[in-house]
């Protein structure tokens, strides 16, 4: 009866679902079929071949999809990174990476990348996008700037805190709130990307939340900052845990600034 009961829970364990954060990474091959008529439009990709946000990434998309439409732009989203390639990416005028985690690029889609950005393609990367699943040397010196180190947890793992606008004059800060409360997941990060190159546009209060000691950063906790040196325009924002964020008005029109001035 024992060795029956044993059997019956193995059993069960190996039918398990998996966990829905944590998927089996795929190289996808097989590019996607683009719509009809696309052209300078806004490409938003939620591949996560790392920890994957399903909780935010249906209605994200859904929002950045609102924008494009908002701006006078066709968008495409897709989980499938082979569209990452010279013809399609030549559909588009900038790449949304909602989230996108772990090496979801092969070294033949990341090249493709590089080129795109190379050629002047904006990039709007946000949340996981920035967190310590990705590798690539490229892709961390253009896209992030510094190393994701954590966030608090448990209790302390949404929090409600003030954001600060630092670059009210840059185009991506036009009309937000110099200073406005959020509740959100609060990444913290290696170092100021700032001494990397990046300009830094907003960051975050640690006054007004838990951020916990080995995770401040003192006066510059930044969440939202931009690459100068890039031949493209690249935008990365920390934001972006929970859904309510994307119906945010100042985060809705930080994102709208972005894929506009990204997209040139």
């Amino acid at each position: 009866m024992l060795k029956s009961l044993v059997m019956i829970a193995m059993l069960a364990a190996a039918q398990a679902p998996d966990n829905p954060h944590l998927p089996a990474p795929v190289v996808d091959t097989v590019a996607p079929t683009l719509p009809a008529g696309l052209k300078g439009a806004v490409l938003i990709v939620s591949k996560t071949n790392g920890w994957r946000h399903f909780e935010h990434i249906p209605h994200s998309n859904e929002v950045l999809g609102d924008i494009a439409k908002q701006l006078g732009r066709k968008s495409f989203a897709t989980e499938n990174a082979a569209v990452f390639n010279d013809r399609d990416l030549s559909h588009f005028a900038v790449v949304v990476l909602n989230s996108a985690s772990g090496n979801f690029l092969s070294p033949d889609q990341l090249a493709a990348f590089e080129r795109f950005v190379a050629r002047g393609g904006g990039v709007v990367a946000l949340h996981a996008a920035g967190d310590d699943s990705h590798k690539e040397p490229w892709y961390d010196r253009t896209i992030i700037g510094t190393t994701f180190i954590g966030h608090p947890n448990g209790d302390d793992h949404i929090q409600t805190a003030q954001v600060i606008v630092d670059q009210p004059q840059h185009p991506v800060m036009a009309g937000v709130a110099r200073t406005f409360p959020l509740s959100d997941e609060w990444y913290s990060f290696s170092n100021d990307p700032v001494t990397r190159g990046m300009t830094v546009l907003a960051r975050v209060d640690e006054k007004s939340y838990r951020v916990g000691g080995k995770l401040a950063m003192g006066a510059t906790h930044p969440v939202a900052w931009v690459n100068p040196r890039a031949k493209g325009r690249v935008f990365y924002s920390a934001l972006g845990h929970e859904p309510a964020v994307y119906d945010d008005v100042n985060v809705r029109r930080m994102l709208t600034n972005a894929v506009r001035w990204a997209a040139r």
